[in-house]
This record gives C-alpha cells, sequence and structure tokens, in this order.
C-alpha cells in the first residue's frame, strides 16, 4: 500500500476520533506516523502537534458554531498548560526515541483504560476548586509537549469532573484547549517543523480536517459512550505493541 493512501486513510481516523469524541484520536496519529509512515519518534511527536493543532481547529469552528465551545472557561483552563506545554516541547527532542515511545505507549494505555471507565458527572454536581483547575491544565500541557498529542483524552473527562461541563460541552472546550497547548509546544519546536515529510504530513492532515467534519456529524448519531468504548479498545491494543517494540 503506498505512503499517500495509508497517510489518507490514518488522517481519516484520527479525525473522525477528534470530531466525534473532543480528543483521543491524536493519540493514534504518533503511532500511525511511526509504523506506517516511518517517521521516527521525535520527528513524529511534532508531526502530530501539526496534525492535531489544524485538525482541532477544524472540529472546534464545527462545534461552535453549535454553542458547544465555552470560551472563558477553556482559555482559563488551557492557560495554566501553556508553560508546561513550551517546556515538554522543548524537553522532547533531548529524549531517547525508544523512551519517548515506551513513554508514549504507557500514556495511551492510562487513556484507553480510563476512557474504558469514564463516566460523565451530574451536571452541577461539582465543585470547581482553582487548585485543581492549575493542576489539571498544567499536567495536560506537558504531556501535550512531550509527546506531541492533543490531550483531549484527559481534557474531556478532566473538564467534565473538575469544571463541572456537560459531556457535550467539554467535547467542544476540550478542542480549544488542545489548540492552545499544541501552539504553545509547537513554539518550541519550530526548528524541526522544517524538515518533516510535508508529502506525507499534508495529505494526513487534509484527510483528518474532513474527518473531523465528519466525526462531529457521527456525534449526533451515535452515542458517544459506544464510539469511546471502540476506540479505547484500540487504543490499548496498540499501547500494548508501542510497549512490547519499545522494551524489546
Amino acid at each position: 500500500m503506498s505512503t499517500l493512501i495509508l497517510a489518507l486513510a490514518a488522517g481519516a481516523v484520527i479525525g473522525l476520533a477528534l470530531g466525534a469524541l473532543g480528543g483521543g484520536g491524536s493519540v493514534l496519529a504518533v503511532p500511525a506516523l511511526i509504523y506506517l509512515l516511518g517517521f521516527s519518534p521525535v520527528a513524529a511527536t511534532t508531526a502530530s502537534l501539526v496534525i492535531v493543532t489544524l485538525t482541532s481547529v477544524t472540529a472546534m469552528v464545527a462545534h461552535a458554531r453549535d454553542g458547544n465551545v465555552r470560551w472563558r472557561t477553556g482559555l482559563l483552563f488551557a492557560a495554566a498548560g501553556i508553560g508546561p506545554a513550551m517546556l515538554g516541547g522543548a524537553l522532547a527532542g533531548r529524549i531517547p526515541g525508544a523512551v519517548l515511545t515506551a513513554a508514549f505507549a504507557v500514556v495511551a494505555g492510562v487513556a484507553a483504560l480510563r476512557m474504558l471507565r469514564f463516566r460523565p458527572a451530574v451536571e452541577g454536581a461539582v465543585t470547581v476548586r482553582p487548585v485543581r483547575v492549575a493542576a489539571a491544565g498544567g499536567g495536560l500541557g506537558a504531556v501535550t509537549g512531550v509527546l506531541g498529542v492533543g490531550g483531549g483524552f484527559l481534557a474531556v473527562p478532566a473538564l467534565v469532573s473538575v469544571l463541572g461541563l456537560r459531556m457535550r460541552n467539554a467535547v467542544g472546550t476540550s478542542l480549544l484547549v488542545i489548540t492552545v497547548n499544541s501552539l504553545a509546544a509547537l513554539a518550541m519546536r519550530a526548528g524541526t517543523v522544517e524538515g518533516l515529510d510535508w508529502a506525507v504530513v499534508g495529505p494526513f492532515v487534509a484527510a483528518a480536517i474532513l474527518g473531523a467534519w465528519d466525526g462531529k456529524r457521527l456525534s449526533v448519531k451515535v452515542s458517544g459512550h459506544t464510539l469511546q468504548r471502540i476506540f479505547a479498545l484500540v487504543l490499548l491494543a496498540v499501547a500494548a505493541f508501542m510497549l512490547i517494540d519499545a522494551v524489546l
């Protein structure tokens, strides 16, 4: 199968997940870039940030049109992650590839388990604590910077449990958080962006953007819980494969 077809297929799947779930799809971008398209771990995390940023903006616009983005809440949450995201982006290039792959596998595995166990809280039942908001936002930013993932799989549960948003609003707002953190991380990786294979990244991004629009429509027709469980099982399998590959 040609590289172009693989890039288009992977991008479509990742965009679909981002549009439908408000996050999670970017976790598959890194393994797809490494194992299907031959990128190094460092190049894959940088390319993933580009893909995640552009796709998240597209999906966010679709959710914003339906009034599902809480701009002030999302920007406050994202503000706590800007510093950690920039620091993580600067450190990522100094981490050995095997360590980066193993760390990514662990985070992906945790994300999959969290998605399988996650249940939205009852609206209005949560007391917002600034310290928890700062800690959640900072942790999310660090994960985005180092591993090149948007962190929506962490943002959505945090926005629901820490800030008390409804699930639909959390999905839309998480895309705003992902965009801000990804841009901050990319700012520290500007020197590595030029070396990316844009003949692969370009089609990947295009397919992901189209997939994000389809994902938004899919989220209205199919239960978010069902989509989340299917995606989590796929992600768990990918995480196990990557961890074995990094260790052996």
